[in-house]
């Protein structure tokens, strides 16, 4: 028989969970996220975010520009007005960067996002210098240099959302090109945390990850 006590504390993390993702807020006037509404509605509550991406800059650290040049690139919008919606609600994502609750966000990028041409050089240059500034920010930015080699995070994306509520579990996002996948028990929690960590052992120090990104701005 299931010992009471867990039980009680899996229905307590159920509801929870539920009220989460019933919250209304900002985001639920831009259908345009689509398959992110519910993540956003997530992060909004969130103490933290660790995310790693290797092809683009995570979103909470993207500028209008680089947004955009996305966007178009990835042909989900035909209409230029749901294009600038979609942009405009990333851009409200990042206020909980710097409002009176600050999310912790570690932001873990592959050197090919930093190199990937989004958008034209000068759209990538003012980019790279938001990066820069936002590593001044309390958000931690590292870069996983080509010379990493084989790292654990070559086969996917992925963000792991934290939350101050005792007992929470971490939820695990994977966005795909066909659908938003959510990993939510504690075994998939902590062997993507573990993952993040092996990743983050395999980038560049805080410091030189922000050498490695004026650089690579200099040289466009």
């Amino acid at each position: 028989m299931a010992d009471a006590k867990a039980v009680e504390r899996l229905l307590h993390l159920a509801k929870t969970d539920r009220e989460r993702r019933k919250a209304r807020g900002w985001w639920n006037q831009y259908p345009e996220l689509r398959s992110l509404v519910e993540y956003v509605a997530l992060e909004d509550i969130a103490t933290g975010v660790r995310t790693w991406q290797g092809a683009f800059v995570p979103g909470l650290l993207q500028t209008p520009d680089y947004a955009r040049a996305l966007a178009v690139g990835n042909a989900d919008w035909e209409d230029p007005d749901e294009i600038e919606r979609f942009v405009e609600a990333k851009v409200a994502r990042q206020a909980r960067l710097t409002d009176d609750r600050p999310i912790s966000l570690w932001a873990v990028v592959g050197e090919g996002a930093l190199r990937q041409l989004v958008g034209g050089r000068e759209v990538m240059r003012a980019q790279l210098a938001h990066l820069v500034e936002a590593a001044r920010l309390p958000v931690r930015v590292q870069v996983v240099p080509f010379l990493a080699g084989s790292h654990p995070g070559m086969t996917s994306a992925f963000s792991v959302v934290s939350f101050g509520e005792p007992g929470a579990m971490d939820v695990v996002y994977m966005d795909t090109a066909s659908s938003a996948l959510w990993l939510e028990s504690e075994a998939d929690a902590a062997r993507h945390n573990a993952r993040f960590e092996r990743i983050a052992r395999s980038g560049l120090a805080l410091r030189d990850s922000v050498t490695v990104i004026e650089r690579i701005r200099e040289e466009l």
